[in-house]
């Protein structure tokens, strides 16, 4: 065998990292929580938005897209010679069909969609870097009772797959950068006690403060549980517009706790990573097995509409999979070489899976098992192999 890379074929079936092939019955399963979750959504008004995979960088990386400038693949146009990049996120392409496609549409628009985005880099939590995405955008809304839907929705979508045990954490990133404003520090020292805030570093916070240290640690003190957390909120000597944030914050809790009474639901008002182009209320979802966030939303503004606003949710769909459990191989039948076809095509309008034998077969049984079968068509029935 050849020792060059490019002509060996053990070489050249190797994928990049970060990428694989996902083989049967994983793909199938895949693709049926996939429409399931978009069912849901299209459920509540939602419209299907397929956009593309590729798009020129000056209107990828506008709004929210600009959140994901470094994770972006880029390549040039050969045909307008413009720079263009590969999606690694689908939120800034549903905004911008929403404001530009969609401009004349009556508002709040909905949209929702599904499909893989690409990204230059992975993490621990996440190796892959092709990953599949699966959201709504509702667009034109400034009320809570939006910001109240989409979160319900986005459960709701978690549910309608089998996700269970489901918690909510909610977050405003506009407060903290709105009490920081109100201290006038140098840009080093303020971006010193950003990074202990975003640490939760209460002994750094207290020492880089100053005249703040107090209502800052009471941030970074009031994130827990939804009750006590809201308690701790009520006490503080917020500025006005911070005030009026955590006044929306409460409003979207009772919302949402209206119709999810049980709900788990935390709150932690300091935390601003991950989040820093969203302007009102943001959120992530966990489940109780999975170590990582299954999805995040929220508030923003959206490209190509400086006085707009949206908010919505992104649910990552190889997360989701890690709260399920394996899917399990479909049960086929094997239909012997000669079998009538209208037999055949019987069993599939009952919803069989039918796997047709090409060749005369000695043992049409161990042909079956061969063929990876649980079934097999014999003088008309469908018996059980052993």
């Amino acid at each position: 065998m050849t020792d060059d890379p490019v002509l060996d074929p053990a070489q050249t079936a190797l994928l990049p990292a970060g990428f694989r092939d996902i083989l049967s019955p994983n793909a199938a399963n895949e693709a049926r929580l996939i429409d399931r979750m978009m069912s849901t959504a299209i459920g509540h008004g939602y419209l299907r938005v397929k956009p593309p995979l590729i798009e020129f960088e000056t209107s990828l990386l506008q709004g929210p897209g600009a959140a994901t400038a470094e994770r972006v693949f880029r390549l040039m146009d050969p045909i307008s010679q413009r720079m263009m990049g590969l999606r690694a996120d689908m939120t800034a392409q549903a905004a911008r069909i929403a404001t530009t496609r969609l401009k004349n549409a009556p508002r709040p628009v909905r949209l929702c969609y599904a499909g893989e985005v690409l990204r230059t880099t992975a993490n621990q939590l996440n190796p892959e870097r092709e990953v599949v995405q699966v959201g709504a955008e509702l667009i034109g809304s400034p009320t809570a009772e939006a910001d109240a839907e989409i979160i319900l929705v986005a459960i709701e979508s978690l549910r309608a797959v089998g996700v269970e045990r489901i918690s909510l954490d909610l977050m405003v990133p506009t407060l903290v950068p709105s009490v920081l404003a109100k201290l006038g520090l140098p840009a080093k020292p303020l971006s010193a006690l950003r990074q202990a805030i975003d640490r939760k570093d209460v002994a750094a916070v207290e020492e880089l403060a100053g005249d703040g240290a107090a209502l800052l640690v009471g941030l970074l003190e009031a994130a827990g549980p939804r009750a006590e957390a809201m308690q701790a909120l009520a006490k503080l000597d917020l500025p006005d517009d911070a005030r009026e944030a955590l006044d929306r914050l409460t409003e979207v809790v009772e919302l949402v706790t209206a119709v999810e009474p049980h709900l788990s639901i935390t709150l932690d008002p300091a935390e601003n990573r991950g989040f820093e182009y969203h302007t009102g209320i943001a959120f992530s979802l966990f489940a109780r097995g999975v170590r990582a966030e299954m999805g995040r939303g929220g508030r923003y503004q959206p490209n190509h509409d400086p006085k707009g606003t949206a908010t919505g949710f992104t649910l990552y769909l190889e997360r989701v999979l890690q709260a399920l459990p394996d899917p399990k191989r479909p049960q086929t039948v094997f239909v012997p070489h000669g079998t009538p076809r209208d037999q055949a095509a019987a069993l599939r309008r009952d919803g069989r899976i039918t796997v047709a034998g090409l060749t005369p077969a000695e043992d049409a049984e161990a042909e079956a098992r061969r063929m990876g079968c649980t079934f097999i068509l014999r003088d008309g029935q469908v018996a059980a192999l052993n």
